[in-house]
């Protein structure tokens, strides 16, 4: 599944910088994470970079979309033939 940022988010910014596919932007009140860019990190760690450095815990498996590891392995080489 992708992630989330809940409105528990206290806009510290440290997870933006952390994402290697540039799914986190500043939103109007929180950031934002874009479910098409977003892999959980997989192809480049092996945990969510963003849930690790994130103080408050405010970053959860998105429910809207589910996806296997093997969907998000199929997302991560996607975006990285685009570059």
């Amino acid at each position: 599944m992708a992630l989330i940022i809940t409105d528990e988010c206290i806009n510290c910014d440290v997870c933006e910088p952390e994402c290697p596919n540039d799914a986190i932007s500043q939103g109007e009140e929180i950031y934002l994470i874009d479910s098409r860019k977003c892999t959980e990190c997989v192809g480049h760690y092996d945990v969510p970079q963003c849930v690790e450095v994130c103080p408050v815990d405010c970053i959860i498996p998105n429910p809207d979309v589910v996806e296997s590891k093997s969907q998000l392995r199929a997302k991560y080489e996607a975006l990285i033939s685009k570059k």
